[in-house]
């Protein structure tokens, strides 16, 4: 490690620096490993924005600066499937699940009744299920719009707001960095997890139905989370803030919470003492754990400096 961590690398990125938190579910445990490294080189964000899991983390990060880590920590590792998904209560013909597990989590957040009142400016994504359009929700009840931003359809019920019906905000910004640039933003810090945001593997799935649709859903998003990293990363400086996870739990196991947050965090804090940032381009670990940047990220150019 070169230098001070608390002075280079995330500090030199221009201001206004938003902070992207992706979806993904369970595996959004791995977003607390990273919210540590960020804490402990002491980066505090101008903004957040974040889609499902990754609203519910940031607008508690958001509400907590400084200190959100180790209470999601706390949540994290004790939540289980069924405070999240609740057997046996039906919400209605539009869901299998209700949200009162969600709702639960949320008022145990210490969260303020409306966006506003946050600490540091917030946005939750979500999508129009009637246009299919991304909405923003940066303002108004809190509680409703990271209901909106979570409700993975079929699964949670859909959130009426303001004359809209909406849904999980995954379907369309999965990792909203888009949203961050719309919002002014001159630089991005994303906090992504799950195999979507990571290099695919070469892999043929087995000949099952169920293996097959999951390649496919896998290949949608991370051709949607590229697409959109590189549209941004043209205007900005991008930092993708690495896991180091590569074996990633089923959508429903809650019980390796622990893991993947203690491995985020060590990926992470490793990734930001290297940092280097010299001006708008791609910053992430490529293929071969070596760092990136510049509109070639697969090779180390000027644009970036990581001593990994």
């Amino acid at each position: 490690m070169r230098g001070n961590p608390t002075t280079v690398g995330l500090h030199t990125l221009p201001r206004p620096v938003a902070v992207v938190v992706g979806a993904g579910g369970v595996l959004g445990a791995a977003h607390i490993g990273v919210g540590y490294a960020l804490e402990r080189h002491g980066f505090a964000p101008d903004m957040i924005i974040g889609t499902s899991v990754g609203a519910l983390n940031g607008a508690i990060a958001a509400a907590h600066p400084h200190r959100a880590a180790p209470w999601l920590d706390h949540v994290w590792t004790q939540l289980r499937r069924r405070d999240v998904y609740p057997l046996g209560y039906l919400s209605s013909r539009s869901s299998v699940f209700t949200d009162r597990g969600l709702r639960r989590l949320i008022a145990r957040a210490g969260l303020p009744p409306r966006i506003e009142e946050l600490a540091v400016p917030f946005t939750a994504v979500a999508t129009d299920l009637v246009t299919g359009a991304p909405v923003l929700l940066d303002r108004g009840d809190l509680e409703s719009a990271l209901l909106a931003s979570a409700a993975i359809p079929g699964m949670l019920p859909p959130v009426d707001r303001a004359g809209r019906t909406l849904v999980d905000g995954g379907l369309i910004a999965y990792v909203p960095v888009l949203a961050a640039l719309q919002a002014g933003a001159a630089s991005v810090v994303v906090v992504a997890t799950g195999p979507e945001s990571s290099p695919l593997r070469p892999t043929i799935p087995r000949r099952r139905a169920s293996a097959i649709a999951a390649r496919a859903g896998l290949l949608m998003l991370h051709h949607q989370i590229e697409r959109d990293l590189r549209e941004v990363s043209q205007y900005i400086p991008t930092v993708v803030l690495p896991t180091g996870i590569e074996a990633w739990p089923a959508p429903w196991d809650f019980g390796q919470s622990q893991r993947l947050i203690s491995t985020a965090c060590r990926a992470a804090e490793r990734f930001l003492d290297g940092l280097r940032i010299s001006g708008p381009g791609l910053y992430r670990v490529d293929d071969s754990s070596m760092a990136s940047g510049g509109p070639d990220e697969t090779t180390i150019s000027s644009t970036a400096e990581v001593d990994l």
